[in-house]
């Protein structure tokens, strides 16, 4: 007899079928090639590229090389705290286990904001002529590289699907 009531038996079939299984190392391995990661000093070079490229809108569009260096302060302050990010989670002691990962990871996006929002704070005392709009604009502009990195990636190789 079951313990489970004749109602939910279906459910119960379905949920056996929907539940987690393991994957074995070489099913793990055909997953990673077929999904390659993208490099995070990829995401980071494309921030740097837009950074640099809407501070020099801002100077084309403006005229005003003030609005060209908040502009390009405003990506700054997404570029440097990314570059400290991503070596961080690169280097050899983020991936000694799993929780060191995640505890890593947590720091490091904790280091990530607190950069950020010091840059911030900074930047009437750093950017002469400050356009705060000029610099909410790279600021934004270079944050939603990560949609453009994410759009950008290695694609499926649909060939490796089949075999």
């Amino acid at each position: 007899m079951s313990i489970i009531s004749p109602v939910f038996e279906a459910d119960a079939d379905e949920y056996e079928e929907l539940a987690f299984k393991p994957l074995s190392a070489e099913q793990a391995q055909a997953l990673r090639e077929l999904q390659p990661p993208v490099s995070p000093w990829r995401i980071v070079g494309l921030q740097a590229a837009v950074a640099l490229l809407v501070a020099l809108l801002a100077w084309v569009f403006t005229g005003r090389s003030g609005a060209a260096c908040s502009a390009g302060y405003g990506g700054l302050a997404v570029v440097v705290p990314a570059v400290l990010f991503a070596r961080g989670l690169m280097s050899q002691f983020s991936s000694i286990n799993a929780a060191t990962a995640g505890f890593g990871f947590f720091v490091w996006e904790a280091i990530k904001i607190a950069v950020s929002v010091g840059m911030l704070f900074a930047a009437p005392r750093l950017v002469a002529d400050l356009d705060w709009l000029a610099m909410l604009i790279g600021l934004v502009v270079t944050l939603k590289v990560y949609w453009l990195a994410l759009l950008m990636r290695p694609k499926l190789d649909k060939n490796r699907l089949k075999s």
